[in-house]
């Protein structure tokens, strides 16, 4: 049986909401909350805690999710990637500065696509667009 999950697109802002509203749907039942981190978010989708348990089938419908495109576009992009070339110590500043030049030449991927990439790499879960 296909678990249903539903994301509300108009709950999304910024990458800070996204988060928020990635714990409502997945993180409800634990007495933890995902930071904001591609990786955690990947590592999530994997299973194992939260709402996904495992491999199960998921079908994930995304509400508005023109509207949190926009959101998660180029401008939060581009300041979540300078944040990154703010804190060399932290992060990969040349693997940021290569992101946001790719971004700024019109080549590189938004925080959304970054998010539905790593959303289709688990193939139990089916992002249907609502």
């Amino acid at each position: 049986m296909t678990k249903m999950l539903t994301i509300i697109g108009t709950h999304i802002h910024d990458i800070p909401s996204f988060y928020d509203e990635i714990n409502r749907v997945f993180m409800s039942g634990e007495g933890w909350t995902l930071g904001e981190s591609l990786d955690a978010f990947d590592d999530m989708l994997r299973g194992g805690y939260g709402a996904i348990s495992g491999g199960e089938p998921i079908r994930l419908v995304w509400q508005d999710i023109d509207q949190s495109r926009a959101r998660l576009g180029v401008e939060v992009t581009r300041t979540f990637l300078q944040g990154k070339l703010d804190r060399p110590e932290l992060y990969n500043a040349k693997l940021a500065a290569g992101q946001l030049e790719a971004l700024d030449e019109g080549r590189g991927k938004t925080y959304f696509e970054i998010v539905v990439a790593i959303i289709a790499e688990h193939p139990n879960i089916e992002l249907v667009a609502a």
